[in-house]
């Protein structure tokens, strides 16, 4: 099957999901270019999700502000120009500084467009129903870490 080529403008972006107070903007699903995937993702100081896993590859470039990311056990304070590298099946997490964005690109066979979409649909805005948010996550492929 021979995938078309695209070309999204910002005029032509779905509006940003709201993940949990993460902003998230599916820029390319994994279903659309049968290969990888990418988002935009802002939020507010002190957001973000907690450590967990998934059976996929990401990467996330820092493009303004601060994000500290958690790989295995380890903190890492990125700024503009950070590339963090996480394969699949590692335990990580991150939480957005004054000013966070990056990119996030998944690999193949990943399903975070789906999950952060699910989460936009199913968890309202306010405290969240934790149970509720793990069913959905679990039901996307992501293990949330003891």
């Amino acid at each position: 099957m021979n995938i078309p080529y695209f070309v999204l403008k910002p005029d032509a972006r779905e509006p940003a999901l709201n993940v949990l107070g993460t902003q998230v903007t599916v820029l390319a699903s994994n279903a659309a270019t049968q290969s990888y995937g990418m988002t935009f993702q802002q939020g507010d100081e002190g957001t973000g999700p907690p450590p967990h896993s998934h059976d996929w590859d990401e990467s996330f470039y820092i493009l303004q502000g601060e994000v500290e990311f958690l790989c295995d056990g380890t903190v890492h304070r990125c700024t503009p120009g950070t590339l963090v590298h996480v394969p699949r099946g590692t335990v990580h997490g991150f939480r957005f500084g004054r000013g966070g964005q990056m990119l996030e690109i998944t690999g193949q066979g990943a399903t975070a467009a789906q999950m952060f979409t699910a989460i936009h649909n199913e968890i309202p805005a306010g405290p969240p129903d934790i149970p509720k948010v793990l069913e959905v996550l679990q039901r996307n492929g992501v293990m949330v870490a003891a």
